[in-house]
């Protein structure tokens, strides 16, 4: 069992490659008949490789693509270059594949030889980003423990820290990760606090499963991520412009997106904006981004910000006003 079990592995392993393989030639590969060769290539379909066979005086093998993704045999240098290209995923988040890539880092990093982990971890450890190139930092350790939990429905245990530093340790039932722009997040039911809460990845210390089954809850929303969202733009301050632009409606209409704010006529030359945001650079930049004059009627801390803004950038132009 173990010779056959061998020998299929070796011809998967050939037929992976990009080629087309003669039967003669497999049997002479693999050292065996061309009718074990046939034999063997049965197994692989029943397993459910889609092993096309051509016709021809010596007939031929090669793998194509198929209707599921089965299982597949990667050498040294592919497990280290896909371990280390998931974990980049993991810390620089590709909108769309983010928990695919950190579940898929999990199930690899399970299997691999301490000879691949220890090549893998040094890769890391000698890696480093260009400043300002990513958000926190994330260990994609805790981001590959979090998910293999939440695939296993099962509880953890870690250290967390608070924005002001506090330390605590959390029992928490792991429901889902979000990744957020350059953050990655965990949203899960505290144990403790018998509350869903929202962790910071990066905050996040030894997470440790400790064998218990997550309880089956109904998450208070249709979807985690606008769970996530809702939760933390409601922790922001939110500010709320109402601004006199002098500008026609009709342009005005074609600069400003209809998720930018509500837009209103006064007259031929001049609107109404009624917008909101949750800091005072993003509303400064938007308004003077539309390229017309403007009047800002409220907030008053709307005002005095770009008044701010508006004597550094006179001081950046004339060094005379310094």
């Amino acid at each position: 069992m173990a010779d056959t079990s061998s020998r299929l592995l070796n011809l998967l392993s050939l037929l992976q490659t990009s080629r087309e393989w003669p039967g003669g030639e497999l049997a002479e590969r693999l050292g065996i008949s061309r009718r074990t060769v046939r034999r063997d290539v049965e197994r692989l379909r029943e397993l459910g490789y889609p092993v096309e066979a051509t016709r021809g005086a010596d007939g031929g093998y090669r793998l194509v693509a198929g209707t599921a993704m089965p299982p597949l045999l990667l050498d040294d240098e592919e497990a280290v270059a896909i371990t280390v290209g998931l974990a980049t995923a993991a810390r620089n988040p590709v909108r769309g594949i983010e928990e695919a890539s950190v579940r898929a880092l999990a199930k690899l990093e399970r299997v691999l030889p301490a000879r691949l982990r220890y090549r893998v971890s040094s890769l890391g450890g000698a890696t480093v980003s260009l400043p300002g190139s990513t958000g926190a930092d994330v260990d994609p350790e805790v981001l590959t423990a979090l998910a293999g939990a939440i695939a296993n429905r099962e509880r953890v245990r870690f250290g967390y820290r608070t924005g002001d530093g506090t330390g605590s340790a959390r029992h928490v039932d792991p429901h889902r990760l979000v990744s957020a722009g350059r953050r990655w997040y965990l949203l899960g039911h505290d144990r403790d606090r018998d509350d869903w809460r929202i962790f910071r990845i990066d905050r996040i210390r030894q997470v440790t499963p400790t064998g218990g089954r997550s309880t089956p809850r109904d998450l208070p929303a249709e979807d985690a991520g606008e769970y996530v969202a809702a939760k933390l733009y409601s922790l922001l301050p939110t500010y709320t412009a109402v601004v006199t632009l002098h500008a026609p409606m009709a342009e005005l209409s074609r600069r400003i997106g209809a998720d930018v704010g509500e837009l209103s006529e006064l007259d031929e030359r001049t609107c109404l904006l009624r917008c909101h945001g949750d800091t005072l650079e993003w509303l400064a930049l938007r308004l003077t981004g539309l390229g017309c004059e403007f009047e800002v009627r409220e907030p008053p801390e709307l005002v005095e910000h770009l008044r701010s803004l508006a004597a550094r950038l006179v001081r950046a132009t004339s060094p005379d006003a310094r």
